[in-house]
């Protein structure tokens, strides 16, 4: 009851200070999902089968185009299974693209290792994309290396095997969200549930309101966003909300393809071009910027919720 009480404090906190989303007919969104075929916990009796087809029957309903699920293929090795993932993603005609083997950090290994694990992943990404290309890079953790010449050596070899690099230009942490929804749901607790789903998309639209801030900031315009989501059973849960709310917002669906032919990405697109700051915030801290507040309470909210 008191994690109940301290996350409606939270709530309260992030209502005061959302204010409203704005709106803006032309603005653009390009769907990406990360952690295919799965990421972490479930709630009792959910498949990842079922989390995938869910995730793809919203996009489908809201005629989202060739959205990329960028996979970490060494989860089939324990589970054949979880192939079903990846076949069903090829089947609704999204593409896929390579997310490392493990899930690796740059940050954390070195390159002859980032790329094994890049290079192994290819088998896979071949076998599930039959007539699709799958060109298309993600770093894991969004992390490029915490040195330039790791960056620069994993950048040369991402263009020698013809990848482009996404880029995240939006996200609201919704990885956040899918371990507290496996507890609370394993305690049947509905009113942590309602109380999860309020924050949530608090946070989608929070995040809708800070990319165009930053963008404008930027550019002084709205750029093509890219967004980062996870293969979770949140994010199944709450994908028909988010893209309704969008869809509410004027905001027009796009592919990665396209968002990432806009001039900003020119260095994510093209990896032999020197690498620029990743991510919008990124951006902002380069130019002395000030980069809209994330809410530490909020974490603490979810780290604790149905504990």
């Amino acid at each position: 009851m008191k994690a109940i009480h301290g996350a409606m404090a939270v709530l309260l906190l992030l209502v005061s200070g959302l204010g409203h989303a704005e709106s803006n007919s032309s603005m653009q969104i390009a769907i990406t999902f990360d952690d295919l075929p799965l990421h972490n916990d479930l709630p009792p009796g959910v498949t990842r089968q079922q989390v995938a087809k869910d995730i793809i029957h919203a996009l489908q309903a809201a005629r989202a185009p060739k959205v990329y699920g960028f996979i970490n293929a060494v989860h089939l090795q324990n589970d054949r299974a979880l192939g079903e993932v990846l076949s069903d993603w090829h089947a609704a005609g999204f593409p896929l693209g390579n997310h490392t083997w493990t899930h690796a950090s740059l940050n954390s290994v070195s390159i002859a290792d980032y790329t094994d694990e890049l290079l192994k992943n290819e088998t896979t990404l071949a076998l599930y994309s039959k007539g699709m290309a799958w060109n298309w890079f993600r770093y894991p953790y969004l992390a490029e290396g915490n040195d330039p010449e790791k960056r620069k050596a994993v950048r040369a070899l991402l263009s020698q095997h013809g990848y482009h690099i996404a880029a995240v230009t939006m996200s609201f942490g919704d990885y956040m969200w899918n371990g507290p929804y496996a507890r609370c749901a394993a305690e049947h607790d509905e009113t942590a549930i309602k109380l999860l789903e309020k924050s949530y998309m608090l946070a989608v639209a929070a995040a809708l309101r800070n990319s165009h801030q930053m963008s404008t900031a930027l550019y002084g315009r709205d750029i093509p966003y890219v967004l980062l989501m996870h293969m979770g059973g949140f994010d199944a849960r709450m994908l028909p909300q988010v893209l309704a709310f969008y869809n509410s917002q004027g905001v027009k669906l796009i592919t990665l393809e396209q968002a990432q032919q806009d001039e900003v990405y020119n260095s994510d697109f093209d990896p032999a071009l020197p690498a620029e700051p990743s991510g919008l915030e990124a951006r902002m801290m380069a130019r002395g910027l000030a980069v809209p507040r994330s809410d530490s309470a909020l974490t603490s909210m979810l780290d604790n919720i149905c504990k």
